[in-house]
């Protein structure tokens, strides 16, 4: 293209953040996340029964290689909506097409270097790296060439949902996501129901993200019919690569941070050991798709009004998410805590209340301040500092390593519990610190904003609902129960008439109100 980058500039902005549509696209993320969890519960006991307990290992380990291998998206996907939130924000919707199809170029490349590292690398990861049964071999080789497949689809659409995500059309984006996430599960069963074996399966598969694809192009040509138009540009190869390549660095290490606790607990414990840890882990981890649901809304709002120069919205909307976030989660964690032994006993049974409740009550505190985490990380990337949330996480990992070892030798599961949660803290630490220098905000925007009082209120009914459980332990358990609920209820009362302001009040109610669309 020998048009400027730069090109003619409109200085109307073409999306608004507002509460409303803020509360609304994180009702959407959330609806979105829940409704694929549920059907993934459901279809896998059937999918199970139908391949195999082998060929159902198969069919995970795909899964679990094709998310291993969007290592080559680069980071672009959220360098994508950090950038065209951006441009939106300053009204310049002229340099979306640039944007976009240079980050579509980059992904398709490093998709097609993907596919060929996995078909070159899958005879050694059949007959070497996995333990694949001699029976299973072809079928595995041809399971993964057509997975090779799927690499590049999935890097492009990437970038194309990151334009829904930046112009904060989450209702588009849940549209062609939640089925896309539904069929992943979904497909196996219709595979079986035809008679297919494991390699027809993926095709499948491969097939739906092709689809996934053309319904995100669909919609990124009907926000902006500009992009119509291929308009790459070499200029914002390096500043797309630049951004990408520090959220890349931290995505590589974040999965060690992860996992590090349950490999240790199975090499120096054992596979009892690990049974007891992970399924509270299981538990309380999937709590995050609330925070989550809200700050994948945040990070492209947080990237527009960087570029306005909006910091007086921009402070406010990072000190109320992290209200919200410590609203939404404290009074599941302070039943987790008060119940955890309760709770376990229900759904696993006596060895697993004994063994196991202490350390879901520490993990569940563990994945609140985590949460709380994910503003401040939404907050730095947003305002284009992703090279600061990578560097704390590269020095986390040997302090990490190094605390979780000793902590799992002397106190089994629970120092892993502990290192796991004290190693989330110190992370939230440093980010909290960080955006607070970075964007100049004054602690006491935490207090002006409510969140100081949030806490007090959480832990004085943690307080008292503790207090309450010993006086009533010899009462049957459901008394206990119906004591907590009405606790909770008057927790949300507290929230809605008092923790919550009218502007607030006002944006979650419309938020379930449908939207026009473009």
């Amino acid at each position: 293209m020998k048009q400027s980058v730069n090109g003619p500039r409109n200085r109307e902005s073409k999306v608004e953040i507002s509460g409303n549509l803020l509360a609304r696209n994180t009702m959407l993320n959330f609806g979105g996340r829940v409704a694929s969890l549920l059907v993934g519960v459901v279809t896998i006991p059937f999918i199970i029964q139908g391949l195999g307990t082998e060929r159902f290992g198969l069919l995970s380990l795909a899964w679990v290689v094709l998310g291993y291998f969007t290592i080559f998206d680069l980071g672009l996907g959220r360098a994508t909506t950090k950038f065209v939130a951006e441009v939106l924000g300053k009204g310049e919707e002229s340099q979306v097409p640039y944007l976009v199809w240079t980050a579509v170029t980059i992904q398709a490349l490093f998709g097609l270097i993907g596919a060929l590292v996995l078909v070159s690398i899958t005879p050694l990861l059949v007959k070497r790296i996995f333990n694949i049964p001699l029976e299973l071999m072809k079928e595995a080789k041809d399971t993964f060439y057509l997975l090779s497949l799927a690499i590049p689809l999935v890097l492009i659409a990437g970038s194309f949902s990151g334009v829904l995500q930046a112009a904060q059309r989450f209702d588009f984006l849940n549209i062609v996501k939640i089925p896309s996430s539904a069929l992943i599960f979904l497909l196996p069963l219709l595979g079986l129901f035809l008679g297919f074996r494991l390699p027809g399966i993926i095709a499948l598969i491969v097939a739906s993200k092709l689809v996934e694809l053309i319904a995100l192009l669909i919609l990124n040509f009907r926000i902006f019919p500009s992009i119509k138009r291929f308009s790459a540009h070499s200029v914002l190869f390096l500043r797309l690569l630049t951004y990408g390549g520090w959220v890349m660095s931290s995505s590589i290490v974040s999965p060690i941070l992860v996992y590090l606790d349950r490999f240790l607990i199975a090499m120096l414990l054992s596979i009892t050991a690990l049974a007891y840890y992970t399924a509270p882990y299981e538990v309380v981890i999937r709590l995050l798709i609330i925070p989550t649901s809200l700050t994948i809304v945040l990070f492209p709002a947080f990237s527009m009004l960087e570029g306005i120069e909006d910091r007086r919205r921009l402070e406010i909307l990072f000190a109320r998410s992290v209200k919200y976030s410590l609203l939404a989660l404290g009074p599941i964690v302070f039943i987790l805590v008060l119940f955890s032994e309760e709770i376990l006993q229900v759904w696993l049974g006596a060895d697993f209340a004994i063994q196991s409740a202490v350390v879901l009550q520490i993990l569940a505190l563990g994945v609140l301040v985590n949460s709380l985490a994910r503003s401040p990380l939404a907050l730095l990337q947003g305002v284009g500092q992703p090279d600061i949330p990578a560097k704390f996480h590269f020095l986390e990992l040997p302090l990490h390593i190094g605390i979780a070892w000793i902590l799992v030798n002397r106190w089994g599961i629970t120092g892993a519990a502990v290192a796991w949660t004290l190693r989330v803290a110190f992370d939230a630490l440093l980010l909290f610190a960080a955006s607070f220098k970075v964007c100049q905000f004054s602690p006491r925007l935490l207090v002006s904003n409510g969140v100081a009082s949030t806490a007090v209120i959480i832990l004085f009914l943690t307080g008292v609902s503790y207090k309450l459980k010993c006086l009533t332990q010899a009462l049957p358990l459901v008394v206990q129960y119906v004591i907590s609920i009405i606790l909770v209820g008057f927790f949300v009362w507290v929230t809605w008439g008092i923790m919550l302001d009218a502007s607030e009040r006002k944006a979650i109610v419309k938020a379930i109100k449908p939207r026009r669309s473009l």
